[in-house]
Formats: C-alpha cells, sequence, structure tokens
C-alpha cells in the first residue's frame, strides 16, 4: 500500500502535517476522493462509514487549492452541529499546521459572535459553520460568498433530518452559481436523492464499502429485558460485565440523558451528560473530560453526539434504540475507529425485535443475543479483572522502601492465604455486597432456556402460563398520591421504592405514571414494608400517600 508521500499528491508543507499527525496510508475514502478534488471540478457524492477519514478527504485537498493571496473566504463547509463545526475545524487546522498563510474560521451558535465578527474583518479562506449562526452573520452583513468555490455539505442528510432546509437554501442562493459541490455522508438516507437533486449538478457518486453497510471492527449484541423498569439495572449489568468499559451510551430524549447519568453518578460511575440544553462552554467542559477519559460514560442524545471523533471507544449502549437505521448506522461509528474493534449494544423488550431485524438487513450485519448476566457471573468477572491488574501493576520499589518495613510489622500476623484473602476482599467486595440475592433479569431465566427454546407449543404454553400465574400470587397493585406533575418518572419511582426498604432486589411489576398519581406492582413480601417507608419519605417537599388498590 502506498503512501501519502508515495502518491505525490500534496506539497511539502501538507506532507509535512500529515506525517507530524500520524498519518501514513490513506484510507479507501481517502484513496478514491483525494485525487478526484485534485484532478476535476464536477460535484460528488461520497459515502463511507465514520470513522474512516472523510473530513481528510476533502480537507486536504481544499487546502491544497486555496489561493492563499486572496483575503475572500473560498470555500464553505455547513455541517449540522457545533461539535462536529468544531472537530472539522480542528481537523483542518492540523492539516494546514505548517502552511500558516492559509485561514481558517469556525462559525457556530452559543459562542460570542461578536469575537466571531473580529474573525471575519481579517484575511480568511475557509470557513466552517453551521447553518443558523451563518445566516445570522449573512443578515448582519458581516458575511459574503460571492468568492465561493469549494460548498462541503457534510452530513447534509442530517441537516435535513433536523429541519435546516429553509436554512439550507438561503445560504445556497447566496453562492455563486459556479462552484464545486461536494456531499459526504456516513448513509445512504431518504434525504440523499433529495440533496443531490436540489444542491448538486450531475453528481458523481464514489463509495467504499456498501451504502449502509456497518463497519468490519465493530460486533452488534443486543440484551433482552422483561419491561421498561429492569432497564437500567440491565445496563448496570452490562457495565459491571465490561471492567474496562469506555463508552457512549444513547437516550431518545435530553430528560432521559439526565435520568440516566444522576443514576450512574448515584451508583459510583464516572459519567456525564450531553444535551441540548447545555452551553457550548459546558459541552466543551463535558467533552474535554471525555476525551481524557476523566469520564468513563458520556450519556448522550443523537443531536448532541454528532460530530464526536473520540478514539478508543469500547462500546456504543443504545440505551433507546433508533427509529431508523441510519441513526443506528451512525451511532455504531462512534466505536471501531481508527483500526480498533467495539461492540454496539442494544437493550431491548422482546416487541423490539423487528427493528433489530430491519437494521441488520441495512447493515449487513447480524444481531449476537446476550443474556443478561448474573451478579454471580459478574463477581467472577471483577475478581479476576482484579488479580490481572495486581499480576501487571508496576510497584515504584524506591517509594515503597521507605513505607514496606511498618507495612510487614502490621501485617505479619497474616499468613499468606489470609493476606490474598483481604486483598482480593477489598478489591470488588462492593460487588458482592450489591449483586448478593440478585435476580435473573432476562425474560426466561438460564434454567428454563431449555423449555424456552423447544419446538413443542405445549411446553411454551405451560411456560408461560406457570409465568403468568406467578405474577398474579405474588404481586399487590399499590396507589401513591403523586404523578407525572409532580416531575415523577418510572426510574424516579423506582429509586423511590428502593429508598422506601433500603433494597434495590425488589420486583417491581407494570408501572403507570398518571398525571396526579401513580400506580405500580411489587412483591407481596414487600407490600407492608413499602407501605411503612414511603409514608416516611417526602417528594420535592410533599410527603408521599401511599395505599393498596383492589
Amino acid at each position: 500500500m502506498k503512501t501519502f508521500q508515495e502518491y505525490n499528491f500534496f506539497n511539502e508543507n501538507i506532507i509535512k502535517a500529515i506525517e507530524s499527525i500520524g498519518f501514513k496510508h490513506p484510507t479507501p475514502i481517502q484513496e478514491k476522493v483525494i485525487p478526484f478534488l485534485l484532478s476535476s471540478e464536477k460535484d460528488i457524492i461520497a459515502l463511507a462509514q465514520t470513522g474512516t477519514g472523510k473530513t481528510a478527504a476533502f480537507g486536504l485537498p481544499i487546502i491544497q487549492k486555496i489561493n492563499f493571496e486572496s483575503s475572500f473566504p473560498q470555500a464553505l463547509i455547513l455541517c449540522p452541529t457545533r461539535e462536529l463545526c468544531i472537530q472539522i475545524t480542528r481537523d483542518l487546522c492540523r492539516f494546514s499546521k505548517f502552511s500558516s498563510f492559509i485561514k481558517i474560521v469556525s462559525l457556530y451558535g452559543g459562542a460570542n459572535i461578536n469575537s466571531q465578527i473580529q474573525s471575519l474583518k481579517k484575511k480568511t479562506h475557509i470557513i466552517v459553520g453551521t447553518p443558523g449562526r451563518i445566516i445570522d452573520l449573512i443578515k448582519r452583513k458581516k458575511l459574503f460568498f460571492n468568492k465561493i468555490q469549494y460548498l462541503v455539505l457534510d452530513e447534509a442528510d442530517e441537516m435535513l433530518n433536523m429541519g435546516f432546509k429553509d436554512e439550507l437554501d438561503y445560504i445556497i442562493e447566496k453562492l455563486p452559481k459556479k462552484k464545486q459541490s461536494l456531499l459526504f455522508s456516513a448513509t445512504m438516507s431518504r434525504y440523499m436523492n433529495v440533496i443531490a437533486h436540489k444542491y448538486l449538478i450531475d453528481p458523481v457518486e464514489i463509495i467504499t464499502g456498501k451504502k449502509n453497510i456497518g463497519s468490519d471492527d465493530v460486533k452488534h449484541v443486543y440484551y433482552m429485558i422483561t419491561n421498561l423498569n429492569k432497564k437500567y439495572f440491565a445496563l448496570k449489568r452490562i457495565v459491571d460485565i465490561n471492567p474496562d468499559i469506555y463508552g457512549i451510551i444513547f437516550c431518545s430524549t435530553k430528560k432521559e440523558t439526565k435520568e440516566i447519568t444522576e443514576f450512574l453518578i448515584k451508583d459510583g460511575y464516572n459519567a456525564d451528560a450531553l444535551h441540548g440544553d447545555l452551553s457550548q462552554t459546558q459541552r466543551e467542559f463535558v467533552m474535554n473530560r471525555f476525551r481524557n477519559k476523566n469520564l468513563q460514560f458520556l450519556v448522550a442524545t443523537d443531536v448532541a453526539a454528532r460530530g464526536l471523533d473520540v478514539n478508543n471507544i469500547t462500546h456504543v449502549i443504545n440505551y433507546s434504540i433508533p427509529k431508523e437505521s441510519e441513526i443506528y448506522v451512525h451511532r455504531s461509528g462512534r466505536t471501531g475507529r481508527a483500526g480498533n474493534t467495539g461492540i454496539s449494544v442494544c437493550i431491548i423488550q422482546a416487541k423490539e425485535i423487528r427493528n433489530l431485524k430491519e437494521f441488520e438487513r441495512k447493515i449487513g450485519k447480524n444481531f449476537d443475543r446476550i443474556m443478561v448476566p448474573t451478579g454471580e457471573e459478574i463477581c467472577e468477572r471483577q475478581l479476576f479483572h482484579f488479580i490481572e491488574k495486581v499480576k501487571k501493576v508496576v510497584v515504584d520499589e524506591k517509594l515503597m522502601k521507605k513505607f514496606l518495613p511498618e507495612i510487614q510489622k502490621n501485617l505479619e500476623f497474616l499468613d499468606k492465604k489470609e493476606l490474598i484473602k483481604r486483598f482480593s476482599w477489598i478489591g470488588f467486595n462492593h460487588f458482592i455486597n450489591y449483586y448478593k440475592n440478585s435476580k435473573d433479569l432476562n425474560p426466561i431465566s438460564y434454567k428454563d432456556k431449555e423449555t424456552y427454546n423447544s419446538n413443542s407449543l405445549y411446553h411454551k404454553k405451560r411456560f408461560f402460563s406457570k409465568i403468568k400465574k406467578s405474577k398474579k400470587e405474588s404481586f399487590s397493585k399499590l396507589f401513591l398520591n403523586i404523578g407525572s406533575k409532580d416531575n415523577l418518572t418510572k426510574l424516579g419511582l423506582i429509586n423511590l421504592i428502593n429508598q422506601a426498604v433500603n433494597n434495590s432486589r425488589i420486583n417491581i411489576g407494570h408501572i403507570e405514571i398518571l398525571s396526579n398519581s401513580s400506580l405500580f406492582e411489587v412483591e407481596k413480601r414487600y407490600r407492608n414494608k413499602i407501605l411503612i417507608g414511603m409514608s416516611r419519605i417526602n417528594h420535592l417537599g410533599r410527603p408521599l400517600s401511599i395505599e393498596i388498590k383492589n
């Protein structure tokens, strides 16, 4: 495989920048797009999986072709979110590191517009921006596009999906008719034909791999749960069975991201949320913490996660699965990047299997079902993970020499076996305490899997009738005097129940959150404890009233 230097694509300054970044060989999309852009003025549609180097594919040729003597903007790169805008700008600055005469300006909402206006007063060659802020500056007569030669629509399908059609129309009308338009995306969504027809002229289509296909470096798995009130506990077990996990947890709403983040933090994980309510300063603070691995988990909505470019993410967890396969492709593409492998996880109920079948068809990959791990399996995994850490730890002999005699003196009454036992217990006893007496969260228990897999209709009917009868006999329905108007959610109610009896292992059945009240089912053996415990709790300053519902 040829290197960038052997291809002789670029000038000396760009080659120097590429080498300083660590790029050696072009990726498949770069290998196809770069020579085309350097030799042709035709419009293109370029499709490639997330994490395959699309920014370099269009950014490097544009930097090469810029007339640095001109003081007017020559290239406009439009993208849907602030995060993607910042990431593209950061990449272009790295590519032009030794081309100091190339000036790049980033324009996005949430940042000080006056500072951006001051930047535009200076010589500018490339503008990277989001539609809203670009229009704002055009209307203020601070931004002019009469010299634009290159238009890049990065993830334009997502811009239409986010409702930016009128904004795109407005901006593109301000551009010269004669220009080269480049459309880049990871997926062939329903919007692509609309975009190609409206904004491009006779485009050449460049595709690496298959349309919408998932990366070969990503494994796709799913865990099935019985009902929604078990979902967070399943998430926790998935996290705990993977001791070195570093990932993104995708939720469907801002409210859900906040709830899940609060639960994770309460359970001792380093997690933070990324959603639309955060200011730009807050978003950058969260992202920097995640990039630097000061956070183990980023809990995000799809819109907020656009433009994330973080390598070494081990897992993407779909806490709420998306409705469209294109969104799933974008999510799963956050892992398995830059030659690394990753796992994309879906937590689903049985009725959502049909969604996974659609994802499988679109991405050309199969999903493997994994049983939600038991407490015993998690404790075993964590114990041996702790032992591996002990085996690999590097001791500072010089520092320990000072303290070792006192340590030996204090522990001399313990023999080797007892010492190992106690240190191992310290390393993972909180998992044992948390998961003792824990129950199976799978719809079908491990011991009944043979019955479940049997093709015998008789066995299936008998098995499910046994479950239904058992649930009816062992659960009580309770009425609570608060509901959605009191900001009560299902997860919030589960937390109140566990708080009332100081036990997170209670089986909870159906939950119904009404406007001014709530109904829920719990195991009969805990009914009286819950009645007493919840009557002593306040919710947002309001006393709780609870009674048995016949």
